[in-house]
């Protein structure tokens, strides 16, 4: 699979991702947080399976030259 999240795309995924994990510490420590997992992991990999069923690129393509 090839990276399809630009870099904005991936700080602010992580940056959500963070923030929902600290949910289930701080705040209505709820298991929801967890599901801030799912962002922080797809920011890290650069790969997210929704954008690849759909179509959609962040990233800027790179010239073939």
């Amino acid at each position: 699979m090839t990276t399809n999240m630009g870099t904005t795309d991936r700080i602010i995924r992580a940056l959500v991702g963070v923030i929902l994990i600290a949910l289930v510490f701080v705040g209505p420590q709820t298991a929801w947080g967890w599901i801030g997992l799912v962002p922080l992991l797809t920011a890290l990999v650069g790969i997210c399976p929704a954008y690849s069923l759909l179509g959609i690129k962040s990233c800027k393509t790179r010239s073939t030259r």
